[in-house]
């Protein structure tokens, strides 16, 4: 097995000494050692930290010189990008308690101000780290690659000319100027815009200050026309190119702009607003159209974070500070450029060489063969692990349906769907054919709720019967039902997964999908839907888990259940692969487990507030992440229960918000064949990871996994490209 680069040790803030008392004897003696108590804040990490650490993880990849160097850009923009949602929902739900006095303590027990003076230190180093891989490691080996990022003043005359021509003719005439002065009020400042603090020296009224935002129309990374070309923007091109950030462009072409007037300076910043956009539901008449007033709002949130250039006067700092509202503290000053999130386009570059090589998902031929789906999935169930899986059966699932004679209705949650999706048209083609179809559309999906505003809007005017989710609750759970006439009576199809019906992210992120016709799994999939569409407080199923309602429960039972089969047996396991683990009562439930000797194995991508390895608390626990080329995004709760084994897939985290304010399901693998697949394919194969597996100390930081002396390195994700679709137990 690999092991961990550094030993595990047990944090000062985790005494022993927190314990419940414990009982007495008959004359007075302790019986037994204290009992540790579980909700003690010293037993739970921080949520918004362990968000960090996961950065950190994410920033890892950047670093890595192992990986193709267009990757590393790729997950240096992650990691911004990552950064960008931190300070939008997290950040600014711990101001907005400081301003409300409306305080939600963690279970960490730490405050609002305790944490983002915490979060502050921990960033600052990762923020350097950022800057300095882009301007020591990455940009000068895209330079030696061919691809140039240049800054203004490294270009040549001829260069300079060119750019001044595309300036003139493309943007410039896009571009609004606005004043600061008192017969002008400060300008509003859009989320997330770039924009230029501008000096200028006016003959009569000396030094003026004004706003310029750079459009978000045009690239942000401007290619420079060669010799032998008119000038054109954006990444076309030869593979072999030079680019110039557009802002930089602007800034040195603002005479054109301020004519008579002397341009001083301008400086380049960046503000980033709270965009956790709220809606009382109960109160709006008509959803669809309240949600697009919202989100129409998210450009206007207050201030959490603004990023200047280090060399931003004090004079100008202070302008913008005190016209946004922010403290000191949420300023951040760095070497140009900002905003490294927009260094994704790079990616876009036709270099294969600087990219991971491509992979071809293995095609299931029994779910797309002409005949149709249907009859392979009577016959036996189907899973599938994408990207290693193509996603194209499920696409091909509800084309079939739509254009199936004999399919009378269709049912689907959608989430986060992406734009022109093949889904969204195979319904609106099912409608055309006659066919009764229902759509879930969840318009609360956090920052794409514009795309399934859109899709909303399309269904409903293609005649799909449209619903907007429960009210209070976001839909996540992904279900598709297929109801179809055959010769012996009506049978519905279903497939479930882990993640969205979304083709694009199905080709990056790790995902399990379930097809069946199991009887009693699809009558519980038709609840579920007349639950969601019309009313109904229905909570127990015959086989699926549903939250909100006994989820949490049926887990924290199932988690007993293991312990109390370890206090009799001795050979109690837990194997849960997850992308957060938050929620304090399955915490306090695998600690119990842990304490009872159940050896428990978590596979936790991002945040975590679980701490594993605490004498008498988590001993038995163990906690791992990977990080590499594709998102680990599936959900998986394995339970050996005695050699009866339960495997449980689905949409839910263990968070509050999963188990509580969202709609989830998690649905079993029966089938002994796909459940020993699923188990070792993934859950067991990824506990060997030492190539991308890291693996949580007790003090909540995260160390390397690295080959055992004599052990090759193994990495889960290459070891499933390379095998294909082989790693499957057929039936």
């Amino acid at each position: 097995m690999a092991e961990v680069l550094t030993e595990q040790h047990v944090p000062e803030n985790v005494p022993e000494a927190v314990a419940e008392a414990p009982k007495k004897g008959r004359k007075g003696k302790r019986a037994s050692a204290p009992r540790p108590n579980l909700s003690h804040p010293s037993y739970y990490l921080n949520r918004e930290l362990s968000w960090l650490e996961f950065d950190r993880r994410v920033l890892g990849e950047a670093l890595d010189p192992s990986l193709p160097l267009l990757e590393r850009v790729r997950f240096l923009s992650i990691f911004a990008s990552n950064l960008d949602e931190f300070f939008m929902v997290r950040v600014s739900g711990l101001r907005r308690q400081l301003e409300t006095g409306v305080v939600s303590r963690p279970p960490d027990g730490m405050s609002p101000v305790e944490q983002l003076t915490a979060i502050r230190e921990r960033l600052m180093p990762m923020r350097e780290a950022l800057i300095e891989c882009w301007r020591t490691d990455l940009q000068p080996k895209l330079r030696e690659a061919g691809i140039d990022v240049l800054e203004w003043g490294e270009l040549k005359g001829k260069q300079k000319k060119a750019m001044r021509k595309v300036f003139a003719r493309e943007i410039f005439p896009t571009l609004t100027p606005l004043a600061f002065d008192p017969g002008h009020p400060f300008p509003h400042i859009s989320n997330l815009s770039i924009n230029l603090a501008v000096v200028v020296r006016d003959p009569v009224h000396g030094e003026r200050f004004a706003r310029l935002k750079v459009p978000g129309t045009f690239p942000r990374l401007l290619r420079i026309p060669g010799d032998d070309e008119a000038g054109r923007l954006g990444l076309e091109g030869d593979a072999s190119a030079r680019f110039v950030w557009i802002e930089e462009v602007v800034a040195a072409n603002l005479d054109l702009l301020f004519p008579g007037l002397e341009v001083v300076a301008a400086h380049p910043f960046r503000v980033t607003r709270d965009a956790d956009v709220e809606i009382e539901e109960d109160e709006a008449a008509d959803l669809l159209t309240a949600m697009a007033e919202v989100v129409g709002q998210r450009h206007f949130g207050s201030a959490v974070r603004l990023e200047i250039e280090e060399r931003t006067p004090v004079r100008i700092r202070n302008i913008l500070v005190g016209n946004l509202g922010l403290s000191p503290y949420q300023v951040f000053a760095t070497k140009s450029p900002i905003g490294r999130a927009d260094l994704v386009q790079l990616a876009g570059l036709d270099r294969p060489d600087l990219k991971f090589p491509a992979a071809t998902p293995v095609v299931q031929g029994a779910l797309t063969a002409e005949s149709g789906p249907f009859d392979a999935i009577r016959r036996r169930d189907f899973a599938l692990y994408h990207p290693y899986d193509s996603f194209a059966p499920v696409v091909a699932f509800v084309e079939a349906a739509a254009r199936d004679p004999d399919v009378l209705a269709i049912k689907q949650t959608l989430y986060r769907t992406g734009p022109n999706s093949p889904i969204v048209k195979a319904l609106m083609e099912a409608r055309e054919n006659g066919k009764q179809v229902s759509a879930l559309v969840e318009l609360k999906a956090r920052f794409d709720e514009e795309n399934n505003i859109e899709w909303a809007r399309a269904l409903d005017s293609a005649g799909v019967h449209v619903v907007y989710g429960v009210l209070g609750l976001k839909t996540h759970a992904k279900v598709c039902l297929v109801v179809r006439r055959e010769r012996d009576g009506i049978r519905r199809y279903v497939h479930l997964a882990t993640g969205n019906y979304n083709p694009a992210t199905a080709r990056a992120y790790s995902d399990v999908g379930f097809f069946t016709a199991d009887e009693e799994l699809a009558e519980d999939v038709s609840d579920f839907f007349n639950a969601l569409t019309g009313y109904s407080r229905k909570e127990r199923y015959r086989k699926l888990l549903v939250a909100p309602g006994r989820m949490r429960e049926e887990l924290l039972e199932r988690i007993e259940r293991e312990a109390e089969r370890h206090r009799r047996h001795g050979d109690g396991y837990l194997a849960f692969k997850m992308n957060a683990l938050v929620d304090k009562a399955c915490i306090k439930a695998l600690y119990r487990a842990s304490q009872a000797g159940v050896t428990i194995d978590l596979q936790v991508r991002g945040v975590c507030c679980l701490r594993p390895g605490v004498p008498r608390v988590s001993e038995t626990i163990t906690v791992s992440s990977i990080v590499g080329r594709f998102l680990e995004h599936a959900r998986l709760y394995y339970f050996r229960n005695g050699g009866d084994e339960e495997l449980l897939a689905g949409s839910a985290d263990l968070m509050p918000r999963n188990l509580d304010g969202r709609v989830e399901v998690l649905f079993p693998i029966e089938s002994p064949a796909l459940r020993a697949a699923l188990r070792d394919g993934i859950l067991f194969a990824q506990q060997r990871d030492s190539v991308k597996g890291w693996r949580l100390l007790p003090d909540g930081s995260y160390q390397k996994v690295v080959p055992k002396e004599g052990e090759k390195p193994f990495s889960s994700q290459e070891w499933l490209l390379r095998q294909g679709g082989s790693w499957r137990l057929e039936e």
